[in-house]
C-alpha cells in the first residue's frame, strides 16, 4: 500500500524507481545489490514489508520477524556497500513497548516489552532501524534516517478480514453487511482499545517534505496524528461512511492487541509537518477505492 502510493505521488517531482515484489525479491541479497548497482539511486525510501492484522501476525510471528528483518537488512547493507548517501527507513509504531498508556516519544523504543501478538514484526523492524543508526554513526557520509508512522489505511490497502488491519477490515465487513442486509456486525474485543490510524496520503506528504528538507529531518521521527480513537469509534465512523445502521456485537474471546498505541508527534510538528485528512475524509476516500475494486 505505502509503496504504490509513494510511487504514484512522487513521480511528479522525482525520477522514481519502484520495483514490484515480482521484479525484486528483497530476501535475495544478491538481487538487491544488483538492482541498486543498475539504478544508482540518490536516495532510497524503504517502504517494503510483510504486514498483516492481529490474526496474521499471531499465527506467523517467526515469518514476520525473518522476512521484515532480512528484507530491510539486505537493502540497507547494499546501500551502505554501494555508498548510497541517503536512506529513509519506514518503520512501525509496533516497535514501541506494549505497556504505555501515554503518547510515546521516539526515545521510548527499546525501553520495554513488546506486544506479543506482533512481536516478530516489531523485532524485524527494530533490527533495521538500529542498523541504520549504527551505519550512520560509523560513517558521516551515510545519512540513514527512520520515520515511525502510526497505523495506516487507504488506497491499495488489503481488505481481506483475515489479513487486514482494523480500519480496512471494518470497512469491508460493514460493506458486506449492507450488501447482504445484515443487521449486526461483530467487533473483536469490547471495542475500548484505542488506535491511531492515519490516511496513507498524509504519510506520502511527509515523505515528500522529508526528501525536500532532508538535512533538518530528525534521525528518528514519529509520523502520526497525535490523537487516537477507540475501536468502537472507528466502527461507528466507518458505519456512517458505508451507510450501515445496524448493531455491533462484541466477541470477547478474540485478541485485541495493545490497549493503546499512540505516538507523540511533537518532534515532527515542530519540524513543520502535520496531517491534513480528517478521519471522515480518509475513510470516505478509502471506501470509494474499495468499491472501485
Amino acid at each position: 500500500m505505502v509503496g504504490r502510493n509513494l510511487v504514484e505521488a512522487l513521480s511528479d517531482d522525482f525520477e522514481v524507481v519502484g520495483p514490484a515484489r515480482s521484479e525484486l525479491d528483497l530476501l535475495d541479497r544478491t538481487a538487491v545489490r544488483k538492482f541498486l548497482v543498475d539504478c544508482e539511486p540518490a536516495v532510497i525510501v524503504h517502504a517494503a514489508g510483510r504486514v498483516g492484522g492481529i490474526e496474521a501476525n499471531r499465527n506467523s510471528n517467526s515469518d514476520f520477524l525473518f522476512d521484515n528483518a532480512v528484507m530491510g537488512l539486505n537493502l540497507v547493507r547494499a546501500a551502505a556497500d554501494l555508498e548510497v548517501p541517503r536512506l529513509l527507513n519506514l518503520s512501525s509504531s509496533c516497535t514501541y513497548p506494549s505497556d504505555r498508556a501515554d503518547a510515546m516519544a521516539e526515545d521510548a523504543i527499546l525501553t520495554g516489552p513488546l506486544e506479543p501478538t506482533n512481536e516478530g514484526y516489531a523485532i524485524g523492524k527494530i533490527a533495521v532501524h538500529r542498523y541504520c543508526q549504527l551505519l550512520s554513526s560509523e560513517d558521516p557520509r551515510r545519512s540513514y534516517k527512520t520515520a515511525v508512522p502510526c497505523n495506516l489505511y487507504g488506497r491499495y490497502d488489503t481488505f481481506d478480514p483475515v489479513r487486514a488491519h482494523m480500519v480496512p477490515s471494518a470497512l469491508s465487513k460493514l460493506a458486506r453487511a449492507v450488501d447482504q442486509g445484515l443487521d449486526s456486525v461483530e467487533i473483536w474485543g469490547d471495542g475500548t482499545a484505542r488506535r491511531e490510524f492515519m490516511y496513507v496520503g498524509d504519510l506520502v506528504s511527509f515523505v515528500r517534505r522529508a526528501l525536500q528538507r532532508w538535512e533538518s529531518l530528525p534521525s528518528t521521527v514519529n509520523v502520526g496524528l497525535g490523537r487516537d480513537w477507540s475501536v468502537a469509534e472507528y466502527y461507528k465512523a466507518a458505519a456512517s461512511v458505508v451507510g450501515f445502521d445496524g448493531e455491533f456485537t462484541y466477541d470477547l474471546t478474540r485478541p485485541v492487541g495493545m490497549r493503546r498505541k499512540l505516538l507523540d508527534c511533537t518532534a515532527v510538528n515542530e519540524w513543520g509537518w502535520e496531517p491534513t485528512h480528517t478521519l471522515e475524509e480518509g475513510l470516505q476516500k478509502t471506501y470509494d477505492y474499495f468499491r472501485s475494486l
